[in-house]
């Protein structure tokens, strides 16, 4: 395993940040960036710990060693905010949702108020709706007929997550409109992001398609909050105990709550949370959605095409706990092959490429000096893919995640983040995930891949860019 410095006091141990070769005039890096993405990130690692790139005429500072990731994010987070370009353009489309929004007061207010929604608690409410919602999707494809699997696993992520946010009764007709424009406003941020700044301000099409998109998406989730809000007036509190209740009466003051979903715990919290605050954090709570647990699902299924015996010995354990019966929600955790699946096909693919933080003052990191305001840039795909740390990092091997495994593998595993910014939703993630693998297992007993193998696409995850399977039931 590599050993680096990870912060350094003395100003004569420092070494010159290397530059990373092929920048060009004007556009820095971003061609490499735009067009060979994961190669040019990955050859990062062979310049040193430390690499300085150029996105436009800004410079960034890559770190390729999992040690000083955790720096950044954890043991020095306080010098290293949230931020940096890639952040400046998703708050365009997310405002100031969680993942967005400045470290700070803001942000610790707005976790605690949020953090509710995803204690492993209150998702168990949701897991029975979340299966009935996948059941229905997955079991209505076409059998043996080819499947764009990235799309429909974007469709039952969305609509399963959905259920969970606002409800069993949430609108299709929004569902359509969110599932049509996530996707494209994800992979113009993440355009935008590798292109030099004043291209992203020009009257371009592309700029004024994107903007569009933005407007239209807060149209929509205006839409969805003032549906649950409509619904949330003329229901009791969840905590009201109503004589009926006592009785099994559906039409209680519980079954509305299971309906309602887990916003609803931000919509109690209406005297903290402005429509602008609600907007935001819905709107970033979609994206996650999508982005992390689509990609996942469509890259383990791809794998599993590949793999018969994994898709096997997953299948067994599924059939072991249900007993011939349709899967439940407490059958959730007794299933610790899927979850090492589900983790190994995240490890492999990513999800995400490119984060930044911001550096708040001149620091030394592993022997090199940030200056104050500098981009610093870390790859989780970078780490995960790294033989130092995970041997055969090509290879698709569950085992890896196995109870007494290296403790290295977990130590350099960054998918949901680290420190004070991980991820809130990462126990929601791998529920939904964990729940859409098995129903998909349970109503299709074979799969198989149609279409040539898949390359690796970016946009803020990295996505299969073609990927078709036909789902059969002998």
């Amino acid at each position: 395993m590599r050993s680096v410095k990870a912060v350094t006091a003395s100003p004569t141990t420092l070494a010159p940040v290397p530059t990373a070769p092929g920048g060009l005039p004007l556009i820095g890096h971003a061609h490499h960036l735009i067009r060979t993405p994961l190669p040019f990130i990955t050859s990062l690692r062979d310049h040193g710990s430390v690499v300085r790139i150029r996105l436009g005429p800004t410079p960034a500072y890559v770190v390729t060693d999992p040690v000083l990731t955790r720096t950044v994010l954890v043991t020095e987070a306080a010098h290293f905010a949230k931020g940096g370009k890639i952040f400046d353009v998703l708050r365009g489309v997310f405002g100031d949702g969680l993942a967005t929004v400045a470290d700070g007061d803001t942000h610790l207010r707005n976790r605690r108020l949020m953090q509710p929604m995803f204690n492993k608690a209150h998702i168990a409410t949701r897991r029975t709706a979340m299966i009935d919602q996948a059941r229905s999707m997955v079991g209505a494809w076409e059998e043996d007929q080819p499947l764009d699997v990235f799309s429909n696993m974007n469709d039952v992520t969305l609509a399963a997550f959905l259920v969970a946010l606002f409800g069993t009764d949430f609108p299709a007709n929004l569902q359509g409109e969110f599932t049509a424009l996530m996707p494209p406003l994800m992979k113009e941020a993440i355009r935008q992001t590798v292109l030099p700044s004043w291209v992203t301000r020009l009257p371009l099409p592309a700029n004024r398609a994107h903007n569009r998109r933005i407007a239209r998406l807060r149209a929509v989730i205006d839409q969805a909050i003032d549906h649950r809000s409509s619904r949330s007036a003329s229901t009791p509190p969840a905590n009201v105990h109503h004589p009926a209740e006592a009785a099994g009466c559906p039409h209680t003051a519980a079954a509305e709550h299971e309906r309602a979903g887990l916003f609803e715990t931000l919509m109690a919290a209406e005297d903290q949370f402005t429509r602008q605050q609600l907007q935001d954090e819905a709107i970033t709570l979609m994206n996650a959605a999508i982005e992390t647990t689509a990609t996942a699902l469509a890259w383990t299924l791809y794998e599993l095409t590949r793999h018969p015996d994994i898709e096997q010995r997953l299948r067994a354990e599924l059939a072991a706990v249900c007993d011939g019966r349709p899967l439940r929600q407490e059958d959730l955790d007794q299933l610790p092959y899927a979850r090492q699946v589900l983790q190994e096909a995240v490890r492999k693919y990513g999800p995400a490429w490119m984060v930044t933080r911001k550096a708040t003052r001149d620091i030394d990191l592993g022997g090199h000096r940030i200056p104050r305001g500098a981009d610093i840039v870390w790859s989780p795909y970078l780490h995960q893919n790294d033989p130092a740390h995970f041997p055969e990092p090509a290879t698709f091997d569950p085992d890896r995640w196995a109870s007494g495994r290296a403790p290295s593998t977990r130590d350099s595993f960054f998918a949901f983040g680290d420190g004070r910014r991980k991820c809130i939703g990462e126990n929601f993630a791998w529920v939904e995930m964990q729940i859409i693998l098995a129903t998909l297992l349970e109503a299709w007993p074979r799969l198989r891949l149609v279409s040539r193998p898949p390359r690796a696409e970016t946009a803020i995850t990295i996505k299969p860019d073609e990927l078709a399977i036909a789902f059969g039931t002998s």
